[in-house]
Formats: structure tokens, C-alpha cells, sequence
């Protein structure tokens, strides 16, 4: 007697019998690559899987797996990887074994080193095809090498084994595709000799997340509920995150040139801000719709600069490097295995919506998600406990794309029911109903629409059929990928010399990684605590990051990032002013010119609206002898950056009066004199509460430079000097002024700054050669802000 089961695989075997002899349209898969980590963990599983799901459905396959390494040696590890593929669970036990073993039947390996080999392959798929009667309809080959090898296979291919003309060549390949804007370039002009646009498919394989590849049905099924909110008006901002627990180790070469940003940034997270951002395709089908869509919403990136983002670094990865590329004891990386950015777009519908982009290694949790927070202009006046509270106006608003792991555990669309109950394709997703017991950003999951895919498959298994499809739109092509460099490169160039923040790892991170998003600054919530005591690269907890009380030329120093050091001397001086006006009710700060305080200006004009601005008088430390509407003047500079931020009374500004009698600085219109007679009148003492001043690579201060007279003219308040670079003239108040006063501050930034400070930290006595040293206030405080680019090279 014949049990069902055994009844039910004659009769499947048939059927593969007969799809395998009488389907005439046949695919050759090549698998170049084919031993490596990618092919064993995903590739050959995601082949499988879209061999069973195309099973019976008109084509017939052959697989080709490829190494540079002879048969004897590359057969064994690929057969190797081949035992282990599984089926998902919803396929019966006896179906999945035909498969496997008929998968097993269909694939063969070959040594792809040469170009001899690939004419080798070419002759064999031919001879299949003439053997069992089939019409070729296309070869894929899917290139899972370094890609510095793909021109070089990409070539062979062409000359040796491209299909007949009525057949499709498509050649896969994996990122990274290049690691800024002029490699990517090149990559594209060596693979478009050989190969055209539609025969390419660059992977990524982030867009085969069943989750984010919904994005753009969700929003095409919905557009009804969604048109009228998906602006800046409702949405207040878009989080696009990607946390890691695991670190580089193993794979510090690649991170190395690569770093967070290149590794997955630019790529994946950048590609699912176009599907949020760009306009909802009319048909959902048409890849070249898509495309154009896409293509305008990276036309409408705003330039992004240091500003835009914070890094980081976890504390281990310089060890690892060390250790992994045998670099010597003193070696220090620069590169961020973290990153938050800010991305803005110019566009009417997302006019000041963020965009924010996060990712990162050894954080305290591995998840992935797409999020759309919506703004709460609700006031509810009635008690929560007495309405339905799931649909209250007052709680959060968001949609959300969760690609899996963290606390869910499995991909999901989220959709909080006081915004609107979604449209959903039922045959590939299904509702949630019985709700693990966790909170969602806020609101237990009992508050949301869940939706989760009916058949969970790897990404790998989304987006090859779509490859065999020709469905492009999952996938970048040239304009694309040089699009986004072009948004990406200048940022990494500015960030290419910056030292990351530095952090512990996983749940000791603590609050070290938040940070915020004003206006379109980008900055840590919290200052660096640190410097680091402890020498040794083991993973430290927070509370192990302590402040070391520091000092440079005997008096306080405080040094940090560049970022960080301008925020310190922000809020220091925002306190200064504060106590200041408290007790007095005026505050008169003096301000050096210069680059170095445009960041602290800029810090000042979009984190420190509650400074005492109406009770500050703003006054000039030094001035160029230039118009003040000038692009060199330092006035211009103050006004620019700061000034025109706020209210501040005309009468409390005071620029130096360069400009008189339409002419500038000449000592016969005694503007000097009129500046210095200002300041007795309305500076207490005329001590200034605050200046602020910078030093130069030569050791001059204010406009007070070497070798010359100026320095030694302590009887005067302000005086003329002559500076050894062009414009040469200037105003500037004098050391006797500077030292009179009640705080000092110094700023000094950037590495063209070290040999200086260098220099004057070992210095004993004041060298009369640096003016600098010679600011020491006679019954104030002095404090030295320099970053570690300076203070350590």
C-alpha cells in the first residue's frame, strides 16, 4: 500500500521530471565567489530559495558555482556550504529533500581564474544546451568578489561567455562600489566598456528587507490616507537607524578604507530615505518611474558638512587594527564606526523636516528601522483612563518599518491607530493580533496596526527573483550611485582628519552617543566627559571616563573635540554673561575676528536662545582696516554668524571705527583714540567682563603680532598695528585693555596649531617673540580652549 507521503513525492518527482525536460526557456546561474562567507551564509540559500519558489513556473536553471581555486580544492567547500541549505518552514519535509537533492543535481562546479576557464564555462553551458533541446533565456552571473575585481571579470565575461544575441546577460554586483565620488567614477567607466546599464545589477541587499522593500507599496496602497499628511506640516522627522552589537574584528581591513558612513550610509540608509522622500510612483511597476522619482530627490539634498553629523568611535578598534594590519604602537585610526546625520532636503514638502541617518558598531543593540514621526498639535482636555486611549490624538503618531531583531524580533509594519487603519496586501501580509508584551517608542503594541509578512524570506531570496524579473528598482544603477556620492564625499573629505568621539561599547555607551538636532546643527547631547585614563584598550564602562583637571602654562585648560571644545566655551560663556547681568545688569563681551570663532558664533545663534542678548554689548577685540560691510571684516564676521540672529539693541553694539571720513584707519582721524574713549565711558573700569581671544601659528593675539612695537604700548586702550599679511593694518585693543579684564578665554583649534602650542608648553619663561604669552590677566581668570588637534597633532 502506498502512503500518501510516498504517493505525494512520486508524483512531485514526476512533476519535477517533467518541468526539467520539457521547459525550454533555460537561465544559467554563475556564482563567481562561490566558497566565501557572503556565498556560505546568504547567496546559496537565496538561490535556493528562488529555485523552488520559480519551480514550474516555464524556465529551467543550471547552477555554476566558481573559485580561483582548482576543482580538487574549490569542489569539496562549495558542496560543503550545499549540504547545509534548508527550506522555510512551511514546506513539507519530503518536498524540500526533492528539491534540495534536485538543486544539488542542477549545479555543478568550475575553476573561474582565467580567461580560458570563462571560454571553458561558455563551451559547457552550450553543450547543455544543445543536449537537452533548450532555448537559452539568459545567463546571471553574480560576482561575490572584491570589487577591485569586477572590471577584471566583468571583461572575461564579455570576450568568453556572453549568451547569444535574443538572450540577457546580467551581471550582480556587491557593494561597496567604490569609497567616495572620483573611485566610484572610475569603477562605472571600467565596467561600462564592457558591460551596459541594464546588464548591471549592483545589490543592495538592505532593500530586499521585506519591510523596507513595502515602503513604496504602503505607500502607493495608502496614498488616499497618506497625500494630505506626508509633509512638513504632519511629519515632524524621519529616523532611518541601523544599530550593530558586533564590532570590525575580523574585518578592520575594510573598515579601515570604508568606515560607518561608506559601509552603510551612503548606500542603504541613503536609498530608503528616496523611498520616503520621493513622490509616490502612479505605477508602482515601472522601475524607470521609480528611478526619475528617485534621481530628484538627491537633486534636492542640501550640502551636508561637519555640521550635519556626530561620529564616533567604539574604544577597542584602534587595538584591533593594530593587531589585525600589524600597524605599530602608536598608531591612531580617525575612522567612525559611528555615525548620526542630519540630512535636509529643499524641497516644498519636506521643507526643515530632518531626515536622520544612524548607524553603528558595537552599540547595545542590533535592530534596523524606518520611522516617520508625525507632530502632536493635539490638547486633550479629557482624563486618558475615561476614552478609548489607543486612538488618542495626544499620544505619539508614527509609522514605522521595522526591519527585525531589537525587541519585535521579526520584520513588521507599524502604523499607530490614531492615525488610520492601512491598506495591506493580505496575500503577502498578515495582521498581528496577539502582541508580545513590549513597548514600541513609546506605546505598547496594542496601539498599533501590526503587520508582518506572511512568508518571512532572507533578503537574498527578495531580490534575485526580481533580478530574473529585470525588475530594477530594487537595485542602483550608475546615476544613481554617483548621485549619492556626490552628497556623501564632501562630508567624508571634512571628516576624513576629525578624531571620533570615543566610546565604551554596547550598554555601557550609556547616554555618550545621543545627541540633538537644532535648527541644522547637528551636536552630542552630552559633553565628552573625558580623557581617558586608563591607557589599556579593553571595553570600559562609562563611569570609568573621568575628568583629568588640566593645565597649560599655569592656567586651566580644557580641551576636547572641536565640537565639543566650541560647546564648552559656549556654555561657559553663556554662564559668564548670566552671573554677569545678574549681578550688574549688563554684560560686555569683546570678540576676536578671525575663523576661529565663527563655529562658537554660529553654536551661540542656534543652542544659547536664552542668553541675556538685550543686556550684552558686544565690543571688538581687533579689526581689519577694511569697510565693515566687507567679506574681511571681522565686524562682518560677528554680524553674520551672530548678530543678525537676535534683537540686540543698536546702542550695545560697538565696531571699531576703521572707517572714517571715508578713509581707513589714517591716525589723523584718531579713531583709535574714539574707541578707547567709548569703552572708559561705558565699560565699568574698562574692564571687560569677557574677551575672547585666538592665537595664531606665530603667536599672536588680538592684532598684536611679533616683532613688532604694538605689544609693548601699555598706556593705551586701543592702538594701530601692522599685521605681516595682507590687509595690513588694523585696530586692536592692547594687552594693558586684554589683561584688565575679569575672564579671558583663548581659543585655539586645528592641527596648523600644534607646532605653537607645542613650542609654548615647554617653554618656561614668556618669550617676548610670542605676544600670546603675554596675556595674563592682572585680577582675572585665564582659560585655555584647545582641541586635541592642536593640543596633540
Amino acid at each position: 500500500m502506498i502512503t500518501s507521503q510516498v504517493f505525494y513525492g512520486l508524483l512531485f518527482s514526476g512533476l519535477l521530471q517533467m518541468f526539467t525536460t520539457e521547459s525550454k526557456a533555460h537561465v544559467s546561474v554563475i556564482l563567481v565567489g562561490a566558497s566565501g562567507d557572503l556565498a556560505k551564509k546568504y547567496l546559496w540559500q537565496g538561490l535556493f530559495q528562488s529555485y523552488m519558489d520559480q519551480v514550474g513556473g516555464g524556465h529551467s536553471f543550471s547552477f555554476y558555482g566558481g573559485t580561483r581555486l582548482h576543482s580538487s580544492e574549490g569542489s569539496p567547500a562549495m558542496y560543503e556550504i550545499l549540504k547545509g541549505l534548508s527550506c522555510l518552514p512551511n514546506v513539507p519535509s519530503v518536498k524540500c529533500a526533492l528539491l534540495k537533492e534536485q538543486f544539488l543535481k542542477l549545479t555543478q562546479y568550475h575553476q573561474l581564474d582565467t580567461k580560458e576557464d570563462y571560454s571553458i564555462l561558455n563551451k559547457k553551458i552550450e553543450e547543455l544546451l544543445v543536449q537537452e533541446g533548450l532555448e537559452e533565456e539568459g545567463r546571471l552571473f553574480y560576482l561575490c568578489v572584491p570589487a577591485f575585481a569586477y572590471a577584471d571579470i566583468a571583461t572575461k565575461v564579455n570576450a568568453t561567455c556572453r549568451p547569444r544575441k535574443a538572450s540577457w546577460l546580467r551581471v550582480v554586483l556587491e557593494k561597496p562600489f567604490g569609497h567616495d565620488l572620483n573611485s566610484a567614477q572610475r569603477l562605472a567607466e571600467e565596467l561600462q566598456k564592457v558591460l551596459r546599464e541594464e546588464e548591471m545589477y549592483r545589490i543592495d541587499h538592505y532593500l530586499g528587507k521585506q519591510a523596507i522593500a513595502h515602503i513604496l507599496p504602503f505607500r502607493h496602497d495608502n496614498h488616499h490616507s497618506l497625500d494630505p499628511i506626508w509633509n512638513q506640516h504632519h511629519i515632524e522627522r524621519v529616523e532611518i537607524v541601523m544599530k550593530e552589537t558586533v564590532d570590525s574584528k575580523g574585518r578592520t581591513s575594510f573598515y579601515e578604507q570604508y568606515g560607518v558612513i561608506c559601509d552603510v550610509i551612503q548606500n542603504h540608509l541613503t536609498e530608503i530615505l528616496t523611498f520616503v522622500a520621493m513622490e509616490t510612483p502612479v505605477n508602482i511597476s515601472d522601475s524607470e518611474e521609480i528611478h526619475r522619482n528617485k534621481m530628484k530627490v538627491y537633486a534636492s539634498l542640501e550640502k551636508l558638512d561637519k555640521e550635519s553629523a556626530v561620529i564616533g568611535q567604539y574604544q577597542a578598534y584602534n587595538a584591533e587594527v593594530r593587531q589585525e594590519l600589524q600597524k605599530p604602537a602608536d598608531y591612531t585610526s580617525t575612522i567612525p564606526t559611528f555615525a548620526g546625520v542630519a540630512i535636509f532636503l529643499e524641497s516644498p514638502r519636506w521643507d526643515s523636516v530632518p531626515f536622520i541617518l544612524t548607524a553603528g558598531k558595537a552599540l547595545d543593540e542590533r535592530v534596523g528601522y524606518t520611522r516617520i514621526v508625525f507632530k502632536n498639535k493635539a490638547f486633550c482636555l479629557q482624563n486618558e483612563s475615561t476614552r478609548k486611549a489607543e486612538f488618542s490624538q495626544c499620544k505619539p503618531r508614527q509609522i514605522i518599518f521595522y526591519v527585525g531583531h531589537g525587541d519585535l524580533n521579526f520584520p513588521a509594519i507599524l502604523v499607530s491607530k490614531n492615525l488610520f487603519k492601512p491598506v495591506i496586501n493580505a496575500s503577502s501580509w498578515k495582521q498581528v493580533t496577539d502582541f508580545p508584551d513590549v513597548h514600541m517608542f513609546g506605546l505598547p503594541l496594542s496601539d498599533y496596526y501590526i503587520y508582518t509578512p506572511v512568508t518571512r524570506k532572507d533578503a537574498y531570496a527578495v531580490l534575485i527573483p526580481q533580478i530574473l524579473q529585470a525588475k530594477r528598482d530594487s537595485f542602483v544603477n550608475t546615476e544613481d550611485l554617483l548621485a549619492s556620492w556626490k552628497v556623501w564625499t564632501p562630508l567624508l573629505k571634512e571628516f576624513s582628519r576629525e578624531r571620533p568621539r570615543v566610546y565604551p561599547g554596547g550598554a555601557q555607551n550609556g547616554d555618550l552617543l545621543d545627541f540633538t538636532v537644532v535648527g541644522r546643527v547637528v551636536s552630542f547631547s552630552v559633553a565628552e566627559p573625558v580623557a581617558i585614563i586608563s591607557q589599556s584598550f579593553s571595553r570600559q564602562s562609562a563611569s570609568d571616563y573621568k575628568v583629568i583637571e588640566s593645565s597649560f602654562r599655569g592656567n586651566e585648560l580644557v580641551s576636547a573635540n572641536t565640537e565639543e571644545l566650541i560647546a564648552k566655551l559656549a556654555s561657559y560663556l553663556h554662564q559668564a554673561a548670566q552671573t554677569t547681568v545678574l549681578e550688574f545688569g549688563k554684560f560686555h563681551l569683546a570678540v576676536s575676528g578671525g575663523s576661529s570663532p565663527i563655529k562658537l558664533f554660529q553654536r551661540l545663534a542656534s543652542h544659547h536662545c536664552t542668553f541675556p542678548w538685550k543686556q550684552t554689548h558686544f565690543w571688538m577685540v581687533d579689526e581689519r582696516c577694511v569697510a565693515l560691510h566687507d567679506a574681511k571684516s571681522n565686524f562682518r564676521s560677528l554680524h553674520d554668524h551672530l548678530l543678525k540672529h537676535f534683537k540686540i539693541p543698536y546702542i550695545n553694539i560697538h565696531p571699531m571705527p576703521v572707517h572714517m571720513n571715508q578713509r581707513l584707519c589714517v591716525e589723523d582721524d584718531h579713531g583709535a583714540d574714539l574707541y578707547a574713549n567709548e569703552i572708559k565711558m561705558l565699560v565699568n573700569g574698562t574692564n571687560f567682563d569677557f574677551v575672547l581671544l585666538g592665537m595664531g601659528a606665530d603667536g599672536h593675539t588680538a592684532s598684536l603680532f611679533p616683532n613688532s612695537q604694538a605689544p609693548t604700548l601699555d598706556s593705551k586702550l586701543v592702538l594701530f598695528s601692522e599685521s605681516p599679511v595682507k590687509p595690513h593694518q588694523r585696530m586692536t585693543l592692547s594687552l594693558s585693555a586684554i589683561n584688565k579684564s575679569k575672564n579671558i578665554a583663548v581659543l585655539v583649534t586645528g592641527r596648523s596649531k600644534h607646532p605653537i602650542v607645542s613650542k609654548m608648553s615647554k617653554a618656561v619663561e614668556k618669550p617676548l617673540k610670542w605676544p600670546i604669552a603675554s596675556v595674563q590677566p592682572s585680577d582675572g581668570k585665564l582659560v585655555w580652549f584647545i582641541d586635541y588637534d592642536a593640543l596633540l597633532g
